[in-house]
């Protein structure tokens, strides 16, 4: 049997996990967008014929469904706006956009918020604070 010989590699030097250009904000609007037509369908959903145990269970089986499916893609909002947060934003993006922090936090909460409500308002004001988000993202692109 051959030994096999370990060389040394130098240390390799990142400011991130993964090469930078893999970032996008995408998931987190398409996440946010999700959201929203979710809620749309539970508040434009018909009440069932409560007498009627199939109306029932098809109207339970949908909302259990959409409700798990929305808490689902706020969660995926989230962690697609604290991956770019985390990972991706720089010092230098800091002393541009010093609110920075405060915006991602909030976006964060938003999305508990939109996790336990059934609120058009509350997603919708989710796509915005997302929007200006990557809007941001789109900026520190540019320099």
């Amino acid at each position: 049997m051959s030994q096999v010989t370990r060389h040394t590699l130098p240390p390799a030097h990142a400011h991130c996990d993964v090469p930078c250009g893999v970032y996008e904000t995408d998931s987190m609007k398409w996440a946010a967008t999700t959201c929203t037509k979710l809620t749309e369908k539970l508040n434009n959903l018909e009440l069932p014929n409560w007498s009627d145990k199939k109306s029932v269970l098809e109207y339970q089986n949908t909302t259990a469904r959409a409700i798990s499916t929305k808490e689902e893609y706020a969660g995926i909002c989230k962690r697609e706006v604290l991956i770019v947060w985390t990972d991706y934003i720089k010092p230098e993006h800091l002393e541009k956009w010093p609110d920075l922090h405060e915006k991602v936090w909030k976006i964060a909460k938003q999305c508990s918020v939109v996790k336990r409500s059934v609120s058009i308002d509350e997603c919708k004001k989710l796509e915005e604070m997302v929007h200006d988000f990557a809007h941001i993202f789109a900026e520190t692109k540019k320099a």
